[in-house]
């Protein structure tokens, strides 16, 4: 049995993996999906940093857990790792950020060619938090997700504070020293799929698994995911 925790991404929480973690669970493993400060009863938004959200997550694992997470939950993860290496088995990346050190996750987003989430956002006149702007969500991270399913995770969505996103990490070194992999998802609008493959280009071919999918695999095809995640479990 692995012990698993699932980190969601951008304006998601935890509720975002209710289909794949049943599947991991009747598997016989220990799963557990985080909500990260600033949503549910994680905290308020205010108080949220990425110290808070590698917190969050250390506190949820009882031994040592394979960290799962998604788009921006890859920075989480890795912040996890390297407060507390020892906690952590594995690394997966679900079409997520892997942190170069002193970068923080605006800095490498900014980086990307025409950025597509930067046009869908609106920012709060203080700069302290951000939301997806209405009517952009489906076709940004839902867009091969049935439509009925789609409508309601974009109903979800809630703001995201910057101040967690405008942090980089001094050394993700602990992080690169522990199994890593990764889920490149093909369809991808949000993380395109050039600059998912740029992320892990010196990673082993073996530790990249490619899914056609686009940004929210975990809801357009929640048992493949599971799958891949089950397949890391056994190395």
């Amino acid at each position: 049995m692995a012990e698993i925790v699932l980190v969601h991404g951008s304006c998601h929480g935890a509720w975002c993996w209710d289909l794949v973690a049943p599947i991991l669970t009747a598997a016989g493993h220990d799963v557990t999906a985080v909500d990260m400060p600033g949503r549910g009863e994680a905290g308020p938004i205010e108080t949220a940093t990425l110290d808070s959200f590698a917190r969050a997550i250390l506190d949820r694992i009882e031994g040592r857990a394979m960290l799962v997470g998604h788009s921006a939950g890859g920075f989480a993860i890795t912040a996890a790792a390297e407060k507390a290496p020892e906690k952590v088995a594995m690394l997966i990346h679900v079409c997520a950020f892997v942190p170069v050190a002193g970068q923080s996750l605006a800095d490498m987003r900014q980086r990307m060619p025409d950025p597509p989430l930067l046009g869908a956002i609106e920012v709060a006149p203080d700069r302290s938090r951000y939301g997806i702007k209405p009517g952009r969500a489906v076709d940004l991270f839902y867009r091969d997700v049935p439509p009925k399913l789609a409508r309601e995770a974009a109903g979800r969505l809630c703001l995201e504070a910057t101040r967690p996103q405008e942090t980089p990490l001094a050394s993700v070194n602990r992080a690169a020293a522990l199994p890593r992999r990764y889920v490149l998802c093909t369809e991808d609008r949000t993380i395109l799929p050039a600059i998912q493959q740029e992320m892990v280009a010196d990673w082993p071919a073996a530790h990249v698994i490619r899914m056609q999918s686009g940004h929210s695999p975990f809801l357009s095809d929640p048992d493949g995911l599971a799958g891949h995640i089950l397949d890391f479990t056994r190395g």
